[in-house]
């Protein structure tokens, strides 16, 4: 079925409302042709990746830069994480060049009108829109939250076509958005016992190597936020899948046990130990890290340990006394920043990293250069505080 366009969106993708705005829709169009899309539809929210200098490079920013110039967001827009927390950037003594170029990345994505979020949960820190609502996110635990949890619609984006939508305010009709592409074609019945987030992150990274477009899941007693997001993360990570279900849904039946479990953890977890301990990816939210202070409980951290969250929730951090909690276990908390890309771990500096994510697991290992020790937020309060 050929992909249909309105007169409106035919007039701009023949650049009759400048060029800025027929690149975007091009990029929309050839999306649409290529997933089978019959035609854009409105979205009401973009989720957008690509901020982080790591991740763009000097290509992206020069792109946003010359963007930002008459480039405007049309619809609700939030960024993921850069690369550092801005008011502590000068104790890491980062390269120069490196801090500039994220500086001009967050300047020209705030010109263009984004929300300047910087997190990779805009499920927890902004109101949802109601049921059925179609969005477009980037960030793949989002987008897969947004879809199985927040039953909103949107599609797996790269970080291109969520951008392409934020400036018009339109994405192709495929895939997740109609009903057809969320029917699971594989269920996965969950059957390691007294399962933690990092047994659900594990499910998750395995589910997504496996799942086409969505994956039901059965055998989730226990199943709490926490676990919810480490699953979302651990499937984003891994492939292409872009929602779950509960339940027994599905046509092919797979079991997750122990031994698949200690499968993923041999190609994640490198390492006998880490030299410093990282917490947030996908980010914490204010519970988790009202959680994390009742765990600690008077115990302080035996290495240096960096917490990873949203600005949206620092206010109540420190009113409710958490982040003075924390400093004192020897706790750094970070804002506007996350575990996965962060020049804030360097192998010339460490060799190996504690963690809880399985999503920063696998981009410590394979962007950072590090070697990673995956334990669960309990394990590692056990073994790596005093």
């Amino acid at each position: 079925m050929p992909l249909e366009l309105t007169r409106e969106e035919e007039a701009a993708l023949d650049g009759k409302q400048g060029e800025t705005l027929a690149m975007a829709y091009r990029i929309l169009v050839a999306i649409g042709k290529a997933t089978g899309a019959d035609r854009l539809i409105p979205v009401e929210w973009a989720h957008l990746s690509g901020v982080n200098y790591n991740t763009i490079g000097d290509a992206g920013e020069e792109f946003l830069s010359h963007l930002s110039g008459d480039a405007r967001f049309r619809i609700r827009t939030t960024v993921n994480p850069m690369g550092f927390d801005s008011d502590s950037v000068g104790r890491f003594g980062l390269d120069d060049e490196f801090v500039e170029k994220q500086q001009s990345i967050r300047r020209s994505y705030e010109k263009m009108g984004a929300i300047p979020s910087f997190s990779c949960i805009p499920y927890e820190i902004f109101e949802m829109p109601k049921m059925g609502t179609q969005v477009s996110f980037a960030e793949s635990n989002a987008a897969i939250y947004a879809n199985s949890v927040s039953s909103l619609r949107t599609n797996k984006e790269s970080a291109l076509s969520a951008l392409a939508s934020a400036i018009t305010g339109k994405s192709p009709y495929s895939d997740l958005r109609g009903e057809e592409g969320r029917r699971p074609g594989l269920c996965i019945r969950m059957k390691v016992e007294e399962a933690d987030e990092l047994a659900y992150g594990m499910l998750g990274y395995f589910a997504g190597k496996d799942a086409g477009s969505s994956v039901a899941i059965s055998g989730t007693d226990g199943f709490d936020r926490r676990s919810c997001k480490s699953l979302c993360a651990g499937m984003g990570t891994s492939g292409s899948c872009g929602m779950f279900t509960l339940g027994e849904e599905g046509g092919e039946r797979v079991d997750f046990g122990k031994e698949e479990m200690e499968d993923v953890r041999d190609e994640l977890s490198t390492a006998e130990s880490g030299d410093i301990i990282t917490l947030g990816s996908p980010q914490l939210g204010l519970g988790e890290v009202s959680d994390l202070v009742a765990r600690l409980k008077g115990r302080s951290f035996r290495k240096r340990c960096m917490i990873f969250c949203p600005r949206a929730i620092q206010g109540q951090v420190r009113s409710l006394g958490y982040e003075g909690e924390l400093a004192r276990a020897g706790g750094e908390v970070l804002y506007d920043c996350c575990t996965c890309l962060t020049p804030l771990v360097d192998k010339k500096d460490v060799d190996s990293v504690t963690t809880n994510s399985v999503k920063g697991a696998y981009y410590l290992r394979t962007s950072n250069g590090v070697g990673v020790n995956l334990k669960s937020l309990r394990q590692i309060v056990e073994d790596e505080t005093a």
